[in-house]
């Protein structure tokens, strides 16, 4: 069973916290790469953390994505306080704000799996297992990550999206789940891409505000034992 520090830093200005995630994340990088020769008894046990966090009002664009999912100007962010930044992430453009659960995991895949398919369809088995404690069906979209209701039908929507970056197996970034989330921000993007299906979130499918620090219990819980993790807190 692998350690994992658990970060719950909360309401988080998103270059603040990139800048803490890739720091930690660019020190495993680092230690790995000094060490690769070393017999394996030699070598630093790796530091695990995981990153809970909500942001103020911003819009993160992958390196894959395209702007023209963008739907508005710089003008008009600034007039209703939106954030713009294009960052090193897989996958296209997305919206973060209060009311979100963002998980930014850094783990080292050598000591877990090395899969990349597997890891996310893991956080994705986290988050459905806990909206399905709240009477949710979650499933995947075959295709496309996240976490989606109604797979197959006009009435799709996702309710986590996921975007992650690996290097030597360690991971950086992760998703970010619909709890209590203002939905109306993402009508001036196209998310992730997808232009024929809505987006949701707990708060609009139970017809009422969820508390997030319960689902985010529940969520933990759900990831411990899946990666088969102890959290700690530092």
């Amino acid at each position: 069973m692998q350690k994992v520090v658990l970060r719950d830093i909360g309401l988080i200005d998103y270059q603040e916290a990139w800048d803490y995630q890739q720091n930690l994340f660019d020190k495993e990088v680092n230690r790995k790469l000094e060490e690769r020769h070393f017999p394996l008894e030699q070598q630093t046990p790796p530091k695990h953390t995981f990153i809970f966090c909500e942001h103020p009002h911003v819009y993160t664009l992958g390196k894959s994505g395209s702007e023209e999912n963008l739907l508005i100007d710089a003008d008009k962010r600034q007039e209703l306080g939106i954030q713009y930044y294009k960052i090193n992430r897989g996958g296209d453009i997305t919206y973060h704000g209060p009311g979100q659960i963002v998980g930014y995991p850094i783990f080292d895949l050598d000591h877990f799996f090395t899969d990349i398919h597997k890891y996310l369809r893991y956080l994705e088995e986290a988050v459905i297992m806990t909206i399905a404690e709240y009477g949710l069906k979650g499933e995947r979209s075959e295709k496309e990550t996240g976490v989606w209701l109604d797979v197959g039908k006009p009435t799709a929507r996702k309710i986590c999206a996921l975007g992650m970056k690996a290097s030597r197996w360690v991971t950086m970034h992760g998703f970010a789940f619909n709890v209590n989330t203002d939905l109306s921000y993402f009508n001036h993007i196209v998310p992730c891409g997808i232009d024929d299906k809505d987006v949701t979130s707990m708060k609009r499918e139970l017809g009422k505000e969820v508390d997030i620090n319960e689902v985010k219990d529940k969520l933990k819980q759900h990831l411990a034992t899946l990666f088969n993790i102890e959290f700690i807190t530092p």
